[in-house]
């Protein structure tokens, strides 16, 4: 009988993935060629991955659009400005408007930090 034991099947442990290859007559060859293989697997995998992190957060910032979904109020009658997303309110609307912005700011950012400060204990 005149065989030649050239295939290789390599298998990536931390993610179980597995690449077979036996194209060539070589075992060398193939060895090579699966590593190819499995390198771009793993890349595309992990390209994947970060696209995916990167579309929910895109997503959480923008929410969904409906209009159940406000971010801020105005009431010109009761001089009022509310932003719902951190449950601020404050009754000096003409002053905001004139360009006294700093306290909705200093809410934004430190809801913002706490958020993070939540998101790396988790």
């Amino acid at each position: 009988m005149n065989t030649t034991d050239s295939a290789v099947r390599i298998t990536h442990l931390p993610t179980g993935v597995v690449v077979a290859m036996q194209d060539e007559k070589s075992q060398i060859q193939n060895r090579e060629k699966a590593m190819r293989v499995l390198r771009s697997r793993l890349l595309q995998a992990e390209q994947e991955k970060q696209a995916a992190e990167a579309s929910g957060a895109r997503k959480a910032q923008t929410g969904g659009g409906g209009r159940s979904e406000k971010v801020r109020t105005y009431n010109f009658k009761e001089n009022r400005l509310s932003d719902h997303r951190i449950g601020l309110t404050l009754y000096k609307l003409d002053k905001v408007l004139g360009g006294e912005l700093d306290e909705v700011i200093d809410a934004l950012v430190a809801d913002e930090r706490a958020t993070q400060l939540a998101e790396r204990d988790i």
